[in-house]
């Protein structure tokens, strides 16, 4: 398409416009004989859009840092030994829960898949054009003990997490926390409770949280911002881990 002048052409460039530009001059004129303006037009803005549809959800998903960055919940293993729910899996990648601020824990054995579906939910997330983050427990309680070290470092990370429409935590209560580390978990599901959702994964089965988490003040607290808008799914026992390495002897 040849109809714009280098004048033009350069106040499009100027305006931040070269996706719009580049769709417009690879528009075939032997394909689009006949077409108005108008049409043409329309035609580059929806190339335009979904260039750029496609730029801002792999940008979100690179930021995002999941652990696998392929995880696809399309493609999650449905062994009859796994006992997941399809149905279930089907409605979270509507990220309809997310709509409504409700929270999603993965608790099962370690190799079960739980890192998996938490990466899968945050690319999911991502494809609906939703800022997600994933960050694993231990990678946590080094990120606030660095932002300790730095002026108003522990309020710019606990403004940056809570920011966050969607945070997956990975490796939930591997530890148990110490009181510095409880009374930043509690700040930042405050923060998070009705504004935004967590997916939280974990070995640990809700009836050990409370202890894991001190049985103290602060656990009852913390449970309190979890439990009353939380969907629990299990990933059973059977590792996942052991059976992809047997499929590739």
């Amino acid at each position: 398409m040849t109809m714009l002048d280098t004048e033009t052409k350069n106040k499009m460039r100027d305006m931040g416009a070269e996706p719009l530009l580049d769709a417009l001059s690879a528009l075939d004129d032997g394909l689009t004989l006949g077409l108005s303006f108008e049409e043409k037009l329309k035609l580059a803005v929806d190339d335009a859009h979904a260039v750029f549809t496609h730029a801002k959800i792999q940008g979100l998903k690179r930021r995002s840092g999941v652990r696998y960055p392929d995880a696809d919940l399309r493609r999650v293993d449905m062994l009859t030994e796994r006992g997941l729910d399809q149905a279930m899996l089907a409605q979270l990648g509507t990220c309809r829960f997310i709509e409504l601020h409700h929270n999603i824990v993965f608790q099962g054995f370690t190799g079960s898949g739980k890192s998996y579906l938490g990466s899968a939910l945050a690319n999911q997330a991502c494809q609906h054009r939703i800022r997600a983050n994933y960050v694993r427990m231990p990678d946590l309680e080094e990120l606030i003990s660095v932002a300790a070290d730095k002026p108003h470092g522990k309020t710019q990370l606990l403004k940056k997490l809570s920011n966050f429409t969607l945070l997956v935590i990975d490796e939930w209560l591997l530890d148990p926390p110490d009181e510095a580390l409880q009374s930043f978990l509690l700040e930042l599901l405050e923060r998070r409770y009705d504004a935004a959702s967590t997916v939280f994964c974990t070995q640990y089965p809700k009836k050990d949280w409370h202890t894991r988490l001190g049985g103290s003040v602060h656990a009852d607290a913390i449970m309190d911002r979890i439990v009353h808008n939380t969907t629990w799914i299990e990933t059973g026992t059977f590792n996942m881990r052991e059976h992809q390495a047997q499929i590739m002897l």
